[in-house]
């Protein structure tokens, strides 16, 4: 008995030291930690060790993972949740459906991921383990994140960098400041993005954090910096990363700084060292058949090469581009995902409201005397209950009637953005090879005429809302893109200075398009000779049925007894547009140029 305890003994010592170097080569090199980790799963099986043996498994599954060997990495992950299920040992299961589910966003499965974060956040809520709720939460608000829902994916990191504080759990409150980093930067927020990134990179590195996760920690605040426009030091953190990325062979890292280091060359005006790591990440991508970002890598690529003047090679990876993204486009995902989320909601509610009523119906005893009252309430509320089902059935039919029109209106503002944004690819390839400067800029006028009704169709079928667009988020996109036209990100900044104001489409378009040739003139007259400077819009609402929109710049401003630059086809669409919204139109010209609009809005439908 002694000699079988003692030769146990040292197999759960060498088992533990494999852990160690497993854990230990995972830092340095995953070749060496896959043999280490294949050893001491091999171990385990021969001694049939059943708490080991998904331990290892999952470990495996881990490195492959990071190797993005997607289809070793499901194997190893299955079989490390069945033994963990073998064994009952909830905290290893929820552990590893948290990496399932990592697998399942990096193939573009977002539904599958919520899934198995959920399950994993159940198993953890079960046990009461506080670090594991913690980390189901953060897991949870990246999904949302993913999804596009970025107010709730903020709000699921806030609670959690609360409780996370509360609790202690400094690991934790690292990735709940980076997940309220990344929503904060989906939201055009960049400073809140940079103080959250900020707060995740040093706390990491106070405590002393894996290199692997610093590559990533690095990356976030690179990204927060490119926003802002401190592309030096955003340059800084992205070389960080691939000087890590080599170190540990963290492949995911180095595949993601490819593209950064591509983009931020790109913006810095250097093209070739852009097309070199471009090219590099996208190579990557395809070999792993990661859909991440591969969309958006393509289009960076076609961007380049159209500024090198490559113009057939800009058009095919603008194709490829669209391709891509219209394969992994899902109309129906934000409907499935807030159904996982409120189904996991809910279902708590329910176990809740069930306890109750059994409590009630221990305590309820039924009394004789009122056996006759009881039977006439009875058959009178059985009659109420027939009326009742008949118009629940109504109203059910009504709502699946009107979920099926929904989504077949977000696939059809789905399909009209796209068009759109090929329409202006193509219009953008065209003019790189005008010469008349004249055309060329009633071309670019043209692209961004596009652009701005692309924007509205794609904020329709992105957003919850069929009949109106959030006009602050969507000045703030078209700001974005008309700057990126004029390549004058980094002598104009556009300010914002308005609350959030939903309007209907019908009045939406219009002042887009209003605003679309304000900001155009103003980047092509108002700052000559590379002047830097500001413009500002605001748009709000008064009276129920009165809107005022204001565009203003401190440019140079019109000089007096010069004639009109351009066609005067933008003044004439302006002049329209503000009549078709039964509007009035004031300009001033004192410090710049300041142009107000007075439009009244039809309130009848």
């Amino acid at each position: 008995m002694n000699l079988l305890l003692s030769k146990e003994t040292n197999t759960i010592k060498k088992l533990e030291l494999f852990e160690e170097l497993v854990n230990t080569a995972s830092n340095t090199d995953f070749k060496i930690a896959i043999v280490y980790a294949r050893l001491a799963t091999d171990l385990a099986n021969k001694t049939q060790n059943k708490t080991w043996q998904p331990k290892f498994n999952e470990m495996k599954g881990r490195i492959h993972a990071n190797l993005l060997e997607l289809d070793s990495a499901s194997y190893h992950f299955d079989k490390a949740f069945k033994g963990y299920t073998e064994i009952d040992d909830k905290k290893g299961q929820a552990t590893t459906l948290f990496k399932i589910g990592w697998v399942y966003k990096k193939r573009g499965d977002i539904e599958s991921a919520m899934q198995s974060d959920l399950k994993a956040l159940k198993l953890m809520e079960s046990i009461n383990d506080k670090a594991g709720i913690a980390g189901a939460n953060t897991r949870i608000s990246e999904d949302l994140c993913r999804q596009e829902r970025f107010e709730e994916a903020l709000e699921y990191a806030l609670k959690n960098i609360a409780f996370s504080k509360k609790n202690d759990l400094n690991e934790e409150l690292i990735f709940s400041y980076t997940n309220a980093g990344s929503a904060s930067i989906a939201m055009h927020k960049p400073e809140d993005a940079y103080m959250y990134f900020n707060k995740a990179v040093s706390l990491a590195q106070a405590l002393g954090y894996n290199p692997i996760y610093m590559c990533d920690f690095f990356n976030n605040r690179g990204n927060a910096l490119k926003r802002l426009g401190r592309y030096n030091e955003a340059l800084k953190d992205y070389q960080e990363v691939l000087k890590l990325s080599k170190q540990t062979n963290y492949r995911n890292a180095y595949v993601t700084v490819s593209a950064n280091l591509g983009e931020i060359n790109l913006l810095k005006g250097n093209y070739k060292e852009a097309l070199k790591h471009q090219l590099q990440t996208v190579k990557l991508q395809e070999e792993d058949n990661d859909l991440t970002n591969l969309t958006e890598n393509y289009g960076h690529i076609s961007t380049i090469y159209e500024k090198l003047k490559n113009y057939p090679l800009a058009l095919e990876y603008q194709k490829k581009a669209r391709i891509m993204r219209d394969s992994t486009a899902k109309i129906d995902s934000d409907k499935a995902m807030s159904d996982l989320l409120t189904k996991y909601e809910t279902g708590k509610k329910d176990e809740a409201i069930a306890s109750q009523a059994l409590l009630i119906e221990q305590k309820s005893k039924a009394q004789s005397l009122i056996f006759a009252v009881a039977l006439l309430l009875g058959l009178l509320l059985l009659s109420l209950l027939y009326f009742f089902n008949k118009n629940k059935k109504a109203t059910k039919i009504i709502r699946a009637k009107n979920a099926e029109n929904e989504l077949l209106l977000k696939e059809i503002h789905h399909r009209v953005k796209n068009n759109l944004e090929m329409v202006k690819s193509l219009i953008a390839l065209q003019s790189a090879q005008i010469e008349d400067a004249a055309t060329k800029d009633a071309m670019i006028a043209s692209q961004n005429r596009v652009q701005s009704m692309g924007i509205i169709h794609q904020k329709l079928y992105q957003g919850n809302n069929l009949g109106s667009i959030e006009m602050k988020d969507y000045f703030l996109n078209l700001s974005e893109g008309i700057l990126d036209t004029f390549n004058a990100e980094d002598k104009v900044q556009i300010k914002c200075a308005m609350d959030h104001l939903n309007l209907d489409v019908d009045t939406a378009v219009p002042i887009g398009l209003i605003v679309n040739e304000l900001l155009t003139n103003a980047l092509k007259y108002a700052f000559p000779e590379n002047k830097k400077g500001e413009i500002s819009i605001s748009l709000e609402k008064f009276k129920s049925n009165h809107l005022k929109l204001k565009v203003s710049d401190n440019g140079v401003g019109k000089i007096n007894g010069m004639a009109p630059k351009g066609t005067g086809f933008g003044s004439q669409l302006v002049n329209l547009l503000t009549q078709q919204l039964n509007g009035k139109m004031v300009e001033r010209s004192e410090k710049g140029t300041l142009i107000e609009f007075d439009f009244l809005i039809d309130t009848a439908a």
